[in-house]
């Protein structure tokens, strides 16, 4: 066997004998660095170049191995590679290959891996450029028949063609599965070594999983065309919600309800819905702790896979946790509210992220770490759908429950239960159990089942209902109360003016004004600004009569709130006593804030305290001083 570049071997060993380094040598003769190393190894021109007097280091086997047999004082036989690492493959490997394999070894595995993902990738896309040989054929052949002679032969010819790269596409389906294989493989062995691994190593991957997926058929290899979700998998008290998703009517959907209500399955198929339906974005899904994530939403999303029948269009990987659709690329990210660097990094292929959902909304950390969540996730595109979900706690004061009491114009509030299902959804043993928790213990079962926040909490006021008031109803309101909670810094000024209708015990809080460090000139001028009168009767707290009769001095009818022994007592359970307290959230936020938070302080073992707390209610304050007039009359 002839040996490559044999005439500049000899060069090169004379050069070496002279002290020239293998650096030099593979620089001056453009000759891999290892394949030099590798002759002076096997030459054993290192020993040749030994100075003079230097000891020599012996290799072989040790005295007296058995691989040592046949030569004295124990080394191995001369030319003996046995002792040498991969002597076997020096001894049997042709040159050329012994090189390859030396160099192999000193790859990384994911570079090696890398390789061969890459060969596989180009085989694909060469098969792929075949494909439409077949379509060719077609055409050929109707070209053929209008034409006169050889008519067979022709056919023939394109036949072999045809037949020549059958097995390419036969071999399609099979390349494929190897390769989304390998790339899988690719995945976990980088999040294992995330550390060790290069940016290169890092970002190549996500740009040839986006072409990957792009090389399989639009319709997908099995013909299968996504038609949507059948109307016989939504229950009915979500029939409108899916018109709404669908025409974008809202940007939040929110969905409190109790056990078995199917929230969650109702919001893992609208997901799929919208990334079968929009090919330009992904979803992410949320929860406060990472370690729930594959048994809860991860498993809830396969379900929605397979009950829509696209297990062929989607594969799922535990490391990292993700779902991908094969034939755009698209990607379904889980993430842990409890690293929210892993929230803030997520970089997509292309697109953007435009599915956002919150499970068990209740357990993430309040409305401040939700809304930063939706800041860092929900960007760079114009369609966007956010999806939140809680079975509501007992306390009536928690976050969330407080939460969807506020509407917005944005927002769309759907309440469910398991009596909104069809009855075979769920079972007689389900339901069964639900009976018998509400024969037994019927505040559980109103919590568990018909997600009602039912327990006490520790909040003051239950009976406060945040909602729009209208113009109109402003238009009929006829007994009109104002009052005024005095403050300077860092206590506000705080003015309130609303409606009580005694015949039906409600009380309608419509307007507010709060301020910091104004004179009573400068809230006096603006109070008229708002449109109150000399004639408007405004009831202020009379601990301030410099400030009530400064007021009047302006021209206000003000006045000072009688008080007394167990006042506050008395006021505040005259209010605790209505039907409805009803606050509009848009026109007096400061107000509708302070009722819904107002709760009863607690000892260190968290037993209720009685009695009512004297910060944060400059609203409840001026509130109580309006309605003076009616909770001091005799019967009130």
């Amino acid at each position: 066997m002839n040996e490559v570049r044999a005439p500049d071997k000899e060069q090169i060993k004379r050069e070496y004998l002279k002290g020239v380094k293998p650096k030099e040598l593979s620089e001056k003769y453009n000759i891999s660095i290892n394949t030099i190393k590798s002759w002076i190894k096997r030459y054993g021109w290192s020993k040749l170049n030994n100075k003079e007097g230097a000891p020599v280091k012996k290799k072989g086997a040790p005295f007296n191995n058995k691989n040592a047999v046949g030569n004295k004082g124990g080394a191995a036989p001369i030319g003996n590679k046995n002792a040498e690492k991969h002597g076997f493959f020096a001894k049997w490997l042709p040159e050329e290959t012994f090189e390859i394999f030396q160099e192999i070894q000193q790859k990384d595995p994911l570079d090696i891996l890398w390789d061969n993902i890459m060969l596989q990738f180009t085989a694909i896309v060469r098969a792929q450029k075949i494909m439409f040989v077949k379509d060719q054929q077609d055409k050929t052949v109707e070209k053929i028949e209008e034409k006169d002679g050889n008519v067979i032969g022709e056919r023939w010819e394109v036949q072999q063609a045809w037949d020549k790269h059958a097995n390419f596409l036969q071999a399609q389906s099979r390349a494929m599965k190897t390769l989304e294989s390998m790339i899988r493989q690719y995945d976990e062995l980088l999040h294992k070594n995330w550390d060790m691994a290069t940016e290169e190593q890092k970002q190549r991957i996500e740009k040839l999983k986006a072409e990957t997926m792009k090389l399989q058929p639009a319709d997908n290899s099995e013909g299968v065309k996504y038609n949507g979700i059948p109307s016989t998998m939504i229950a009915p008290v979500f029939a409108p919600v899916a018109f709404d998703i669908a025409n974008r009517e809202h940007l939040e959907y929110v969905f409190p309800g109790g056990r078995g209500s199917t929230k969650s399955s109702f919001i893992s198929l609208q997901i799929i819905d919208l990334l079968m339906k929009n090919e330009d974005i992904h979803a992410v899904i949320a929860r406060q702790v990472a370690d729930t994530l594959r048994t809860s939403v991860y498993a809830q999303m396969q379900w929605a896979i397979e009950a829509l029948g696209l297990e062929d269009e989607y594969y799922c990987t535990v490391s990292p946790l993700e779902i991908t659709r094969k034939s755009t690329g698209q990607k379904i990210y889980f993430r842990g509210a409890d690293d929210p660097g892993k929230i803030k990094s997520i970089k997509v292929p292309f697109g953007y992220i435009g599915v956002l959902w919150f499970e068990e909304l209740d357990q993430f950390e309040g409305e401040e770490a939700v809304r930063k969540i939706e800041q860092s996730v929900i960007r760079g595109g114009e369609k966007a759908w956010i999806f939140k979900s809680f079975n509501p706690p007992k306390s009536a004061n928690n976050w969330a429950n407080k939460y969807i009491k506020i509407p917005k114009a944005t927002r769309l509030v759907t309440h469910s239960t398991y009596l909104d299902v069809p009855k075979q959804w769920l079972g007689k043993p389900f339901l069964d159990e639900a009976e018998f928790l509400k024969e037994v213990n019927p505040t559980a079962y109103e919590n568990e089942y018909m997600g009602v926040a039912n327990g006490t909490g520790g909040n003051i006021f239950d009976n406060v209902t945040i909602r729009e008031i209208t113009d109109a109803e402003i238009k009929e309101f006829d007994r009109i109360y104002n009052g005024v909670d005095w403050g300077w810094y860092p206590d506000p000024y705080h003015f309130s003016r609303m409606h009580y209708d005694s015949a039906r015990h409600k009380l309608y809080i419509f307007m507010e004004y709060r301020c910091w460090k104004q004179s009573n000139q400068e809230t006096a001028n603006k109070l008229r600004e708002l449109g109150i009168t000399e004639n408007d009767l405004i009831t202020c707290d009379s601990a301030e009569q410099k400030s009530v009769s400064d007021y009047k001095a302006y021209g206000l009818l003000a006045r000072g709130a009688e008080k007394g022994p167990g006042s506050v007592d008395y006021s505040m359970k005259w209010l605790q006593s209505l039907s409805e307290i009803i606050i509009d959230n848009r026109r007096c936020p400061y107000t509708a804030e302070e009722f819904l938070n107002y709760e009863y302080e607690r000892d260190k073992e968290g037993n209720i305290i009685s009695g009512y707390p004297d910060k944060n209610n400059h609203a409840i304050d001026a509130v109580r001083y309006a309605m003076n007039p009616v909770w001091k009359r005799r019967g009130q």
